[in-house]
Order: C-alpha cells, then sequence, then structure tokens
C-alpha cells in the first residue's frame, strides 16, 4: 500500500471516530437533536414547549435549570425546546430515555400521557409531568403549583383598577379548555370581586400555549371589545405590549421579567429552581416520593410580582384605593405564611355565573376538584369539578365534548 493510500485510509478511519464520537454526544431525531448525558454525573434534561428565552412559561422553567445546574452536586443538565405535544414529544421523551438521563422533566399539559407511556417502559428513571393529574406513584409524578393563589390576588389588583379607572371590565386570553385554565380564570374572577362587586370578565380560546402574533391579536380584541384590563395565561409578554399601545392595563404570565412596561398592572410568576433542585437531591438520595406534588405560596417558588420582598410596585399600582392594595398585602402574607391556600381562594360560599351554587358555604374543594372535568379519572373522582364560570364571568363554557387533546 503507498503512502498516500495509508494516509487516505488513515484519514477515513479518523473521520469516522470522529463521527461516532460526535454520535454519543448528540444524535437528531425528527428534527430534534437530542442531547448526551455525562458519565459520572447525575443527568437531567428538561422539554421545553416554547423557546427557553421566551419571556415567560419556558424561560421560568430553563431558569429552574439553571438553578438546578447552580445547587445541586454533580449534576448535568440539558434541555429541548418547541416541542409540540402528542406524538412528537412521545419520540423526545423515549430518545433522551434511551440516551440514559437520571430524570427527566416535562413542562407542558399535553405532555402527560407520553411520559406515562416512557415510565412505564424505562422503570429505573424518573419523570416528573408539570400540570396534568397523573401519577403511577413509583417513577411517573405529577408536580403543579397553586397558581390560582397568585391570580386570586392580580384578580384584586386588576378590579380595583378597572373600577378607578370608570370601566369595570376585565378578559381573560386563556390557552386551552382545559382544568387549569378553568381553574385559574375563575381565580381571577373571584378576586376581581373582592374588590369590585360590579366588575365583569370576557374570556378568549386562543388554542396555544404560544404565539405572540395570535396572542397580540386576542389581546387587541378584548381590548377592542371594552376590557380595561386583559390578562393572559399564554407564554408571551404580548398583553402588556398591547395595553402599553391602547392606553390600558395588562396582567402578564409565568416569568417575573415579563412585566416589563408601565402599563403591565403586574404579573403572577413562577420560581421553580427551588422545587426543582429539592426533587433532583430527593431522586439522587432516595427520598422524594413520586406521587402528586402540588405546592402553594409558602415554599416561594411562585410570586407576584410588584409585591415580593425587594421588588417595586408597578406605576399602575401608585393611585388604587390603599385598603384594596392592603387587601392584597395581608392575603398574600399570609399565603406566604400557610395561613392562607389554593383550598380557601375556592372556599364556599362559591357561585357560578349561572346562579348555581357551586360550593355550599363552609366547605371547600379538593385537588380532583381542581383538576378535573366531570366525572373525573377513575380514581381521582371529583365532586365540585371544574367545569364551571365564577359569577362575573360573561362567557360560556366549551361543550365537554370539544375538551383539549394533545394529539
Amino acid at each position: 500500500m503507498s503512502k498516500k493510500a495509508s494516509w487516505a485510509l488513515t484519514a477515513i478511519l479518523l473521520l469516522a471516530l470522529l463521527i461516532s464520537a460526535c454520535g454519543d454526544e448528540t444524535e437528531v431525531v425528527g428534527g430534534f437533536e437530542i442531547p448526551a448525558i455525562k458519565d459520572g454525573k447525575f443527568n437531567v434534561a428538561f422539554v421545553l414547549i416554547g423557546p427557553h428565552d421566551d419571556g415567560g412559561w419556558s424561560q421560568a422553567h430553563y431558569e429552574g435549570l439553571e438553578y438546578i445546574q447552580d445547587n445541586v452536586d454533580n449534576v448535568h443538565t440539558a434541555y429541548i425546546e418547541n416541542v409540540p405535544e402528542g406524538a412528537d414529544s412521545e419520540q423526545v421523551f423515549r430518545s433522551l430515555s434511551r440516551k440514559g438521563f437520571d430524570l427527566i422533566f416535562g413542562t407542558s399539559f399535553g405532555y402527560m400521557d407520553p411520559m406515562e407511556t416512557l415510565a412505564a417502559e424505562f422503570p429505573d428513571i424518573t419523570y416528573i409531568h408539570i400540570s396534568g393529574y397523573k401519577s403511577n406513584m413509583t417513577n411517573f409524578g405529577n408536580l403543579f403549583g397553586a397558581m390560582e393563589d397568585m391570580k386570586y390576588l392580580a384578580g384584586m389588583l386588576a378590579g380595583s383598577r378597572a373600577k378607578l379607572d370608570g370601566n369595570p371590565k376585565l378578559g381573560y386570553m386563556a390557552t386551552f379548555p382545559i382544568p387549569e385554565e378553568i381553574r385559574l380564570g375563575n381565580a381571577i374572577a373571584l378576586g376581581m370581586k373582592e374588590t369590585c362587586p360590579e366588575c365583569t370578565m370576557d374570556v378568549r380560546w386562543i388554542n396555544t400555549w404560544h404565539d405572540p402574533v395570535i396572542e397580540k391579536e386576542a389581546a387587541a380584541s378584548l381590548f377592542d371589545a371594552g376590557a380595561q384590563v386583559v390578562f393572559t395565561g399564554a407564554d408571551t409578554p404580548a398583553v402588556a405590549d398591547v395595553a402599553q399601545e391602547k392606553g390600558k392595563w395588562g396582567v402578564t404570565y409565568d416569568w417575573y421579567g415579563s412585566c416589563k412596561v408601565d402599563a403591565c398592572l403586574t404579573a403572577p410568576y413562577w420560581n421553580w429552581g427551588p422545587v426543582y433542585a429539592e426533587i433532583a437531591n430527593g431522586v439522587i438520595d432516595g427520598t422524594y416520593e413520586v406521587g402528586w406534588h402540588y405546592f402553594d405560596a409558602d415554599i416561594a417558588s411562585m410570586g407576584l410580582y410588584g409585591f415580593m420582598e425587594g421588588e417595586t410596585a408597578q406605576p399602575g399600582i401608585a393611585d388604587l384605593p390603599a385598603e384594596d392594595v392592603q387587601l392584597v398585602k395581608d392575603t398574600l402574607a399570609k399565603m406566604l405564611a400557610g395561613e392562607f391556600d389554593r383550598f380557601d381562594v375556592f372556599a364556599g360560599e362559591v357561585i357560578d355565573n349561572q346562579g348555581n351554587v357551586i360550593v355550599p358555604a363552609g366547605e371547600k374543594m379538593e385537588q380532583a376538584d381542581m383538576d378535573q372535568f366531570p366525572p373525573g379519572a377513575e380514581g381521582l373522582e371529583c365532586k365540585y369539578c371544574m367545569y364551571w364560570w365564577a359569577d362575573g364571568i360573561t362567557s360560556e363554557l366549551p361543550e365537554l365534548c370539544l375538551l383539549y387533546t394533545s394529539d
């Protein structure tokens, strides 16, 4: 063999080794680059519904990932973003599982069933699903927080603002018709009624978690229909940007940095880092009990922008009636102290927008009531199932046969 031929063969072998090495690092599956684990590390992966810098939901989770990286020993973290719900997500979760990640977080409602499937196939991996309502009590757990606490407080502020402005109309830009979105809308309305009994709230379904264009259009539609303050259940700060243009008020969501313009009244937001680190450490040392993990405001993993320690209230709060602002502060203090929780938000008497008593005086919901449409999943049946709009909401409910699916 000539030197030239020998050199060529060596080059080919080296190239093959490089390609093989690259394959060990990442692979592309269904258009998604699947990250690799690091040997000797505890490997954690996040699957995000939107971009990691969306200014909302996915950014809050990404910062939770960063918190794990900075606060858990011997850990390696990775993420895949913009993963649609349904079949695409199952392919991604399967690829991460085959790679050998130890702990996998799925951060959207429609990841629930695919994660349940993969958990049965990979019993040595821990899967934590954010929102939803399922768990196998072994390696597939459910995690969420009582954002209805903060939405309730934001509803108080919005009602106070609308009443002061002489326009007692609110709007709610909801994503998909799932119990979570109805629950949060109802919490807003219950808070609204505390400071503005005459206020009403309209609802628009946008059927997306993340679409800045659709979010802006829906916000504009609600403002143009007469709303003075509009809430969003979606990912971006679009609602506040439109409010700024319209000379009205928006309430953003998910990430503290979303409330960046003067027209943003406040933002209920998540602080996922501490609870994520707690779970990671618990899985590492075997103490984490997989199941239903639903936290309230007292563990400092959520906040109301402008009202938490070290934060300055937004301009739209300054001229609100002092008694309304104090009511928000006092209720928040009780929440942070563990003296007022999500079940207190929905404590009876609760009346729906048809005049029916949903929760009688002296009674409270259970978790299944907040998470389920009637009759609820087997074993999680509900009594006060979250399929009603609270008094003051002017919109109709979607038909049960049209409920959200991720397919």
